[in-house]
């Protein structure tokens, strides 16, 4: 019988931890953000592994401040799918703050099928009696940033901050664009382009309840 493969790697979780963390500041060109900011963007960059992420990277006011001012008064997080709910780590949550994901509620897929729209765009639909000072945190869908802003657009109660991170080829640019450009006085993170997706959006709020890394 063949003797069991081993392999020479690192098992110390505290160890793994600081390495990757030090890799990325090594590595990522983070010399044109503000220092919270900076850490958010090495919470995102552990996230996918791209160390040319904060060259893509786009926010507008003071959305590290703004986010934690609102998570530690409370606030929710709004997301528009179950992974990115998943990815925030809730022991994190300065206040227990509820995570909300209006995805399945039960109308949504009719809704969207008689509409024919998206579920996620229908499901921000339920958001507004929860919007006001919310932390918003989009990681999928292109339509459900599109929709927030035609809600805003038409007076919707204002969140504290929007992280901004839908993925994909069909809309995603184009909904990211749309939120740099709305000039909307709303804190945002974004991503430019087609990049994003659950793990950076869900680490995207991990990084504001985080001070350093």
């Amino acid at each position: 019988m063949a003797a069991p493969a081993t392999y020479d790697y690192l098992r110390d979780p505290e160890a793994i931890y600081k390495a990757s963390f030090e890799i990325v500041r090594a590595e990522a060109d983070l010399s044109h953000l503000p220092a919270d900011l900076a850490n958010v963007a090495v919470r995102l960059i552990h996230a996918c592994g791209m160390t040319d992420l904060p060259q893509d990277l786009v926010w507008g006011g003071d959305p590290v401040t703004a986010g934690q001012t609102a998570l530690q008064a409370g606030a929710p997080v709004l997301t528009d799918v179950t992974m990115v709910r998943h990815g925030i780590i809730t022991d994190l949550l300065p206040a227990k703050n509820r995570i909300v994901c209006t995805l399945n509620e039960p109308d949504i897929a009719g809704l969207a099928q008689s509409r024919i729209d998206t579920r996620s765009a229908i499901a921000v639909e339920k958001w507004p009696p929860i919007l006001g000072g919310a932390v918003v945190c989009i990681g999928n869908a292109p339509t459900a940033l599109f929709r927030l802003l035609e809600l805003l657009a038409d007076g919707a109660p204002r969140p504290a901050v929007i992280l901004g991170f839908p993925v994909g080829f069909v809309g995603a640019a184009e909904s990211k664009q749309a939120l740099i450009d709305a000039d909307l006085d709303i804190p945002f993170i974004t991503l430019t382009g087609r990049r994003g997706g659950s793990a950076i959006a869900a680490a995207a709020v991990n990084g504001l309840m985080r001070k350093s890394t």
